[in-house]
């Protein structure tokens, strides 16, 4: 049975073997010279306390925040010690059942639908602007239970989160069909209508962020939701859930079920009252989520996957600018996003200059406690990923890619790696073929465009890419060659609410963001009506 094989439908960790700490040996003999150049002092400091307090663990049903049906809880962790922040309500198919049947009535016979289109876009404003008047609280508690540094979270993800909401609300009232020329006395017209109930399912990386992209445009359109947290990273949308209520969201409209892949996700997925998923985390469960659908209504799934996105220098680019460029579309959020620059292919004239400063500037990196102000790079999000990302790294070394810095833990408490380069990197390693999802650089030397484009290309994914160069040619020209849903040329990682996200291949199916994301949360019914005596058709 499908559900047997779901670690998790939230995780992107595949099942690898673990690998606590690295030994230096051989060729890598150097290794201990280099993990000692990284400091630690900012992972032995004694945490700092979060300025927030948790108040909403438990689950969301009609608007009411309840305990599970069976009463069981489990812990959500903090990154940087794994000790426990609290205890958040477990729920399992019988709390997805509760859910869904709010939902389905807040649908069938709720004000949600049937208010008009301005109404609800002014609800979802007063939550946007509710948000912004919290947005402290929600950093820290989003760099709490996640690791990203707290100026990550407060200056940039905060701000996309209530612009995301802004956008949709104002989309809410602009969502109309056609009228459409027959050939024939008729009149016919479309309509573009809520397909129900939505269930949905975000991952632990960016737990605002994503709830903002799955949430915003099926409320814009009008329907309801069952939404299932990341068992690592809940605390943030009851938060917000809570926030959204008390902006006048009616009950039943948005439900939160906190809870584990095999039980509360398998449940959503499969669940036949559900009309409509969307999923983000890693491909393999991606495959899973699709067939549970399948097997059960065959609801139309939108997927965000996996990636493992190519990061282009060419020989004319500016060689101070693309390493600092590479190092950020990498190393972000703990190289925890699934769109990261994770092969970075460099020109065989700048490939040496390029290297040196990838590391000079892997080696500056300032590893910490998120809170510190100052640190780029928090911890990674659990003791599995941690050790799914050390694992990697060694399989590097025995790959025989050169270890050029890090490659172990930093400190001895937390889930602490340090920024990992690898040079001499082929095409047929496992760091150049799988999804890491963590701090660690591999560095590809190319000859021309050509050679470039097929190994680029040459890959299950297809989630994105990044191009530097000077020359607007090649830019055309690798914008249209490489087969990613999106090619950024000359920067990284923009992601304004209009553009549209999602991934060729199996990076997903359909798109968020922008206009096209309201697409997954709207049926289209055509109306034939007989014209008698028609002045014109």
């Amino acid at each position: 049975m499908a559900v047997r094989r779901i670690s998790s439908l939230l995780s992107r960790s595949l099942s690898l073997p673990s690998a606590a700490l690295l030994i230096s040996r051989g060729r890598n003999s150097s290794l201990g010279r280099n993990t000692q150049r990284f400091s630690t002092a900012a992972v032995i400091e004694e945490p700092i306390t979060p300025p927030v307090q948790i108040n909403c663990t438990q689950l969301l049903i009609n608007g009411q925040f309840v305990d599970s049906a069976s009463g069981k809880t489990f812990p959500t962790l903090d990154p940087r010690t794994g000790e426990v922040i609290a205890h958040v309500a477990e729920g399992d198919a019988e709390d997805i059942n509760r859910a869904v049947s709010a939902a389905r009535k807040a649908f069938d016979e709720g004000p949600w639908p049937r208010m008009t289109a301005y109404d609800r876009a002014r609800i979802l404003l007063r939550f946007a602007d509710l948000v912004e008047k919290h947005s402290d609280e929600l950093a820290a508690l989003e760099t709490w239970n996640n690791g990203k540094p707290y100026e990550q979270a407060a200056k940039s993800e905060l701000p996309l989160f209530i612009r995301l909401f802004h956008y949709y609300a104002g989309w809410a009232d602009k969502i109309h069909g056609l009228t459409v020329p027959a050939d024939g006395p008729y009149h016919v017209q479309t309509l573009h209508e809520p397909i129900g109930v939505a269930g949905q399912i975000i991952p632990w990386n960016f737990p605002l962020v994503m709830f903002a992209w799955k949430v915003g445009p099926a409320l814009a359109c009008g329907n309801t939701i069952v939404l299932k947290t990341a068992e690592q990273t809940p605390l943030t949308a009851l938060y917000v859930a809570k926030l959204f209520h008390e902006a006048g969201l009616p009950p039943g409209v948005l439900n939160i079920v906190s809870g584990f892949g095999p039980t509360a996700g398998a449940a959503l997925a499969s669940h036949m009252d559900v009309d409509k998923l969307a999923f983000t985390g890693s491909t393999d469960t991606g495959k899973i989520v699709l067939e549970l659908a399948a097997r059960s209504n065959l609801k139309p799934v939108t997927l965000e996957l996996g990636g493992k996105s190519p990061f282009i220098v060419c020989e004319d680019a500016d060689v101070d600018k693309a390493a600092e460029l590479a190092h950020f579309a990498l190393f972000f959020n703990q190289g925890q996003c699934c769109c990261a620059g994770s092969r970075t292919f460099v020109h065989e004239r700048v490939y040496d200059e390029f290297l040196e400063k990838a590391k000079a500037r892997a080696m500056r990196r300032v590893v910490g406690d998120p809170f510190k102000k100052g640190v780029e790079q928090g911890p990674q999000i659990d003791s599995e990923q941690f050790e799914k990302v050390l694992s990697y790294i060694k399989y590097g070394i025995e790959s025989n890619a050169k270890l050029e810095c890090g490659g172990g833990r930093l400190g001895s408490k937390g889930f602490y790696i340090q920024p990992t380069v690898f040079s001499n990197v082929q095409d047929d390693m496992l760091i150049a073929k799988d999804e890491i999802f963590g701090p660690v650089q591999s560095i590809l030397k190319f000859k021309d465009l050509d050679e470039v484009i097929k190994r680029a290309n040459a890959t299950r994914y297809g989630l994105a890419a990044g191009v530097f160069t000077k020359n607007i040619n090649t830019a055309n020209t690798m914008s249209r060659a490489l087969r990613a849903g999106t090619v950024w040329i000359n920067c990284f990682d923009v992601f304004d609410a209009a553009i549209p996200f999602g991934g060729y291949k199996m990076s997903g199916i359909g798109r968020e963001k922008g206009i096209y994301s309201l697409h997954n949360y709207l049926q289209v019914k055509a109306v034939i009506t007989p014209l008698k005596n028609p002045a014109w058709l």
